[in-house]
């Protein structure tokens, strides 16, 4: 009887301790105005939740599967802080400081999860960081700076979808702002101070993560072109990209306690792990958009460049479908210069071209370019400040309809006439001109390295005599072209076939 006693009483306190939110909610957070808001956890099934935001009460029961899922209304952007209790019979959780404005998610490798405190800017921003309208989720992640080395243990275990991010929402401040990825604070905060919508960012980058980890499973198994990237153990399958697979094995391939599956180990590179652990997860949730600062791991074999855009147009499409949102942007940066055989950077001018040519491929698009701030000799230039602008110039112009220029001239055509090869751009804003002054500098033919080129009535005329097959502009690794617009953003790498 005494033991039957003890029981039923322990039962009530069991129970107490189920009520659970999905890890995407936490004090600061921001969440998208103008959709309606959906709020999901865990709890005991059958168990009453309830919802109390803006005074108003929402309510639902939990299923057999112990999930439980709320939507709320829509709500205008407000910078006036939020709370919201979410309450079962035995528990509630109080989330504090919410605000109501754009939630942005952010992917890539290395330069996007590049912090502020190792940016460029770094010691001029310290002092303007505390901007309370600007907030991120800017979680670890299993196996950071971690690099040719075995995981030990402890990273090992959190090689889950569930465990394998670990964060929560944070204000900008002079010292949360170190960690934050500088690429995306710049982005958020010309936004916020352009428009007075409170920015949220959600950065899931994963340093030399190639894209194909950020890629869902599903969608790559569902491509005749790239369903061989889904099969076998991707730790020896070709059809990734060598670095990530060596990574990997240096990694993880000489332990045995690492959770797999049908393709392998777990690990950042995995082809879906990322979508799995971090993007699938936040599904439920509005989201503004996507921008991205990824290809280095994909740029370093000629068959991965060339995959590279039917790539990327996977994972746009498939975010797209995902989020039920045909028009959800999706902005991203040009690789920048470098000249070293270690990063492959003979092999960057015609990635940067084939990026260009994104443009092209689906509306809703847009690309900042970063040639001209680039290092010749590292794979991270140290100036985030213009990639996450120019990416904010994009959403600006697309999103939030500012009278703006969203980027630097982009060619339209290249025409021979009269011996002279003509280019037209677009976004040439108040006329096209040199970023220092000099005469022009970058372009190329198929015929001549150095032809002479000048500015004509917002067109470039390129010297050549007879009638080339190609004209190109910044197709050197490390690249020294000088032609801007007015607005001082620098023109795309490009390489067109001269009509």
């Amino acid at each position: 009887m005494k033991l039957l006693i003890i029981i039923i009483a322990f039962i009530p306190l069991q129970l107490a301790a189920q009520l659970r939110l999905a890890p995407i909610f936490s004090d600061n957070m921001v969440l998208q105005r103008d959709q309606p808001v959906r709020i999901w956890g865990k709890a005991n099934p059958g168990d009453e939740i309830g919802i109390l935001f803006y005074n108003e009460q929402f309510r639902s029961i939990t299923g057999v599967d112990s999930s439980w899922s709320i939507l709320l209304k829509k709500y205008a952007a407000t910078v006036h802080p939020q709370q919201l209790t979410v309450s079962s019979a035995y528990e509630t959780i109080v989330i504090k400081n919410i605000l109501i404005g754009d939630v942005w998610v952010c992917i890539g490798q290395s330069n996007m999860e590049w912090p502020m405190q190792s940016e460029l800017h770094y010691k001029q921003q310290v002092n303007k960081a505390q901007i309370s309208k600007l907030r991120f989720f800017n979680p670890t992640y299993a196996g950071k700076n971690i690099y040719a080395a075995t995981f030990p243990d402890s990273i090992a275990e959190r090689l889950t979808p569930k465990d394998f991010y670990s964060g929560e929402w944070h204000n900008s401040d002079s010292n949360t702002f170190k960690t934050m990825s500088a690429v995306a604070w710049y982005f958020g905060r010309k936004i916020l101070f352009e428009t007075g919508v409170p920015q949220g960012l959600i950065n899931l980058s994963i340093g030399g993560a190639p894209l194909e980890t950020f890629i869902s499973i599903d969608a790559l198994r569902q491509n005749s072109s790239f369903a061989a990237k889904a099969r076998g153990d991707w730790l020896n399958n070709t059809s990734l990209p060598e670095w990530i697979r060596q990574r990997g094995r240096e990694n993880v391939g000489a332990l045995d306690n690492v959770p797999a599956d049908a393709i392998g180990k777990n690990h950042g590179y995995k082809p879906g792990f990322a979508f799995t652990a971090g993007i699938e997860p936040i599904l439920p949730m509005p989201v503004k958009g996507i921008i991205c600062y990824q290809g280095e791991s994909n740029a370093q074999e000629t068959e991965r460049v060339t995959e590279y855009n039917d790539l990327q147009e996977l994972l746009v499409k498939d975010y797209r479908n995902r989020w039920k949102d045909p028009a959800l942007p999706f902005y991203y940066v040009q690789l920048s210069s470098i000249d070293t055989i270690r990063y492959k950077g003979q092999l960057w001018p015609q990635f940067r071209n084939e990026q260009r040519k994104f443009l092209d491929r689906l509306p809703y698009t847009g690309m900042a370019v970063s040639s001209d701030i680039g290092d010749s000799v590292s794979v991270h230039p140290l100036n985030k400040k213009d990639a996450g602008e120019r990416l904010a110039r994009w959403a600006l112009h697309d999103v939030y309809k500012k009278n703006i220029i969203p980027s630097g001239p982009l060619p339209v055509k290249a025409v021979f006439h009269n011996g002279n090869i003509e280019v037209y751009f677009k976004y040439t804003g108040k006329g096209l001109t040199t970023s220092d002054q000099a005469p022009l500098k970058g372009f190329t033919t198929d015929a001549d390295q150095h032809p002479a080129a000048i500015i004509r009535d917002n067109k470039v005329i390129i010297k050549t005599g007879s009638k080339p097959r190609f004209a190109c502009y910044g197709c050197s690794p490390y690249t020294d072209a000088n032609l801007v617009n007015a607005e001082s953003l620098p023109a795309s790498t490009f390489r067109l076939e001269v009509e």
